[in-house]
């Protein structure tokens, strides 16, 4: 039997129901027998089952028959899982990975599509699943994936990084088909810290929009938070070549350029005046860039790495300075740093 052939006959869980989760869930059920997308709400399971869509995230998008919703995890785990999908928001990967390690067995192959840090300790989402699950084989999925364009079967493409060569391989099977490419990486530490701190240069992004700066500015803002960011990643162990990719400057530029970003929408919102806690109760799913930008500022500050962007993100996020006093300030730096 060929790797292709396995997936094909194979079960595989998605844990997390939001908008990238479910689409997630539809790219693999055209490639394995079932899938089993795992939601908290028992209500929105129903939902989902009776209509074939998500309609709390994505009330357009139809489900492929093979999709099954449960609001039960041992549901979602029992029978012979071959791969599980983990798509929960940073914020509650520790202590969800923490109350549903008894479920696993150890053998499945563990995908996690969370482009965040876990706050006060900087650990990568696989380092927290690798501390918290009996599960060795672990890898990421990461690049410039808007999901709505996702959805609509606009062509995209994604990394998975694993240090399994076996991750890559599932990953691929699993997801790959005429409209969605995979391209395969070992660097899990860029892969993952890429798509994390590409977050906060989407919020500086969207705030340039908010004041009506042009491309010039933008294109600015890209390079410049690209050599920021290539500073930190390779400080953490990653390769430099990794953020040029892809997972790098490919989500980097998606990211930055569409409103359909989360942290885009909060960088142009909180730029244009609206309270924090205002944007991010509308948007009602997570951005992960906003606690990001906190966290990677001040290890940033403590290990000497300079970071302008996201330190004028960080006071813009904060409330203590404006987005235009921060661009007056980036603006005034030497043009050596």
């Amino acid at each position: 039997m060929t790797q292709k052939d396995f997936w094909r006959n194979s079960k595989v869980a998605v844990i997390g129901g939001g908008t990238f989760g479910t689409v997630l869930a539809n790219l693999v059920a055209r490639n394995c027998q079932e899938v089993r997308l795992y939601v908290r709400a028992e209500e929105l399971a129903r939902q989902i089952n009776a209509t074939r869509t998500n309609v709390e995230y994505l009330p357009k998008f139809e489900l492929r028959p093979n999709v099954a919703a449960m609001s039960e995890l041992p549901r979602a785990l029992e029978g012979g899982v071959a791969a599980v999908i983990w798509a929960l928001p940073s914020s509650v990967c520790r202590e969800q990975a923490r109350l549903m390690a008894p479920l696993f067995k150890g053998d499945e192959v563990l995908l996690h599509a969370t482009k965040g840090i876990e706050q006060g300790t900087m650990k990568r989402i696989s380092e927290i699943l690798r501390e918290e699950l009996p599960c060795p084989r672990i890898g990421v999925i990461s690049g410039p994936n808007l999901a709505e364009e996702i959805a609509r079967g606009d062509p995209a493409a994604t990394v998975v990084a694993s240090v399994f060569d076996e991750v890559g391989e599932a990953g691929e099977a699993l997801l790959a088909n005429e409209r969605f490419r995979i391209y395969r990486s070992r660097d899990i530490i860029g892969v993952e810290w890429a798509g994390t701190l590409k977050n906060i240069l989407a919020i500086a992004s969207g705030s340039l929009d908010a004041l009506q700066y042009g491309w010039n500015a933008r294109a600015m803002l890209i390079t410049r938070g690209l050599a920021e960011i290539v500073r930190f990643g390779v400080a953490m162990g990653a390769r430099e070549e990794t953020f040029l990719s892809l997972a790098g400057v490919g989500d980097l530029l998606a990211t930055c350029s569409s409103p359909l970003s989360r942290n885009y929408q909060v960088g142009y919102r909180v730029a244009k005046g609206e309270p924090l806690a205002k944007v991010l109760e509308d948007l009602g799913t997570t951005a992960e860039g906003v606690g990001t930008a906190r966290s990677v500022h001040e290890f940033a500050v403590r290990r000497g790495i300079d970071m302008p962007i996201t330190e004028a993100v960080d006071l813009v996020i904060e409330g203590r300075a404006t987005m235009d006093e921060t661009v007056q300030r980036l603006m005034a730096r030497s043009s050596a740093k």
